[in-house]
């Protein structure tokens, strides 16, 4: 896979995610549905079209639960996150909750992918990712 192959249905890149990951992030979305319907629906959607596979055999430089990532937004600005679950959430240190809109387009991205989204208050945005930082973590 080139960091540039995208889904034709969806027009949107191919991403990968654990096997470990999709269960838990299927899970979240379920729970937060009845109160955030919109931020599951778009974490459900990017999971149904991701490619699953299992922990263990995930590239290192696809962004993950946990993974720190440098990425470029359209303002040519970079920023430097790390993708937690919501109760991690803290903007001031960079944590950004995966029931986000950008936490959610980032799931599965590898270095050097791209991918538009769209924000909270409907702005279309692109970012690409520059660098993926991971720490091995148990999956129990």
């Amino acid at each position: 896979m080139t960091t540039n192959e995208f889904n034709p249905r969806q027009n949107k890149p191919v991403i990968v995610v654990s096997d470990v990951d999709e269960a838990r992030l299927s899970g979240l979305a379920a729970t937060v549905a009845n109160r955030m319907p919109d931020l599951s629906d778009d974490l459900l959607t990017e999971l149904e079209r991701a490619r699953v596979i299992p922990h263990h055999s995930m590239p290192e430089k696809v962004v993950r639960m946990g993974s720190t990532l440098e990425y470029a937004a359209d303002d040519n600005q970079r920023r430097q996150v790390t993708l937690v679950y919501p109760g991690d959430a803290d903007i001031a240190q960079g944590k950004i909750s995966i029931l986000t809109p950008i936490g959610t387009a980032l799931i599965g991205l590898s270095e050097g992918q791209s991918i538009d989204w769209a924000a909270r208050d409907g702005r279309r945005h692109r970012l690409t990712v520059i660098t993926v930082s991971n720490v091995v973590e148990a999956t129990t």
